[in-house]
């Protein structure tokens, strides 16, 4: 493990500090060296974000927790600071492997494990590979649907069938308009104010890492394997707290669905809000950790 005081991060969360993972073997070379924030005490808490962001996306939940928890906030495999690794695969089990990989080189035990959109289908993919590791998962707007972020608004739809599409695909995934990143983000949101300037410019400056829009494209074409990886949801033996927001874009029977996946999960919807409750509803979330006994 090796820590670095400056990641290049344009946003500075009181407290906490960068730290890069560096490849344990031969197999965790195809993930290369994983970056991840930290800072707190008490039991660990790990954070898996949403697709196309980054540790940061909790930057307004970390304060509120940081008294009774110890943060692990992970970048996912080619996003953030982690590594970009040519040919990598960002199917659900690479990225599950990469959070098993966190939990497991540093050695964590009776771990939370918090996820939103992306990173809520990997904490609970991850609790049910990790049952002896893994004592509790919160799970918020879990994306394991066809369509996501694609329902979220025409603009949304036409540029994400777009960077995937071959040939167009790879011009569209270098072009990311300030304008065009800030509707589409702001379509997960009930209120578009909870999109700060200095993150949307955090996450555009990481999208001109080189070889990102491989990255992007390979990530929106691998959420399929998030619908798949619901087929794993029954094998979760720790506590789950299922959280949606009420304009998610979800539908209902999207989350009954996964109620009857996981029939003993306990359940919150939150009023007027979207789908990135980090960012518009840390409280949430944050009361919910805070009071647990």
């Amino acid at each position: 493990m090796s820590m670095i005081n400056n990641t290049g991060s344009g946003i500075t969360i009181p407290g906490t500090s960068s730290h890069f993972l560096d490849p344990a073997g031969s197999r965790d070379q195809g993930q290369g060296r994983l970056r991840y924030l930290t800072g707190g005490s008490g039991a660990p808490l790990v954070m898996l974000h949403t697709v196309r962001t980054q540790a940061e996306h909790f930057r307004h939940l970390i304060p509120l927790v940081q008294q009774r928890y110890t943060v692990y906030a992970l970048d996912l495999p080619g996003m953030g600071y982690s590594q970009i690794v040519p040919g990598a695969s960002y199917d659900e089990p690479a990225m599950r492997a990469a959070v098993k990989r966190l939990i497991t080189q540093l050695d964590l035990h009776e771990v939370t494990l918090l996820g939103e959109s992306m990173g809520a289908v990997l904490a609970l993919t991850t609790a049910a590979d990790l049952p002896d590791r893994v004592q509790r998962v919160v799970a918020i707007n879990a994306y394991d649907y066809a369509g996501g972020i694609a329902r979220s608004s025409l603009l949304a739809r036409l540029i994400v069938t777009g960077v995937i599409a071959p040939g167009v695909g790879p011009v569209l995934a270098r072009l990311e308009p300030k304008p065009v990143m800030r509707a589409i983000l702001a379509g997960g949101l009930a209120d578009p104010a909870a999109l700060r300037e200095d993150y949307l410019d955090e996450l555009l400056d990481v999208g001109r890492h080189p070889g990102y829009p491989t990255v992007a494209r390979a990530v929106y074409r691998s959420l399929p394997s998030l619908v798949a990886a619901r087929a794993r949801y029954p094998k979760v033996t720790a506590p789950v707290h299922l959280i949606y927001g009420e304009k998610d874009w979800s539908r209902l029977s999207d989350r009954q669905a996964n109620r009857r996946q996981l029939p003993n999960a306990e359940y919150t919807q939150i009023p007027d809000a979207g789908h990135f409750i980090s960012l518009e509803r840390p409280d949430v979330p944050a009361d919910l950790l805070n009071t647990v006994t």
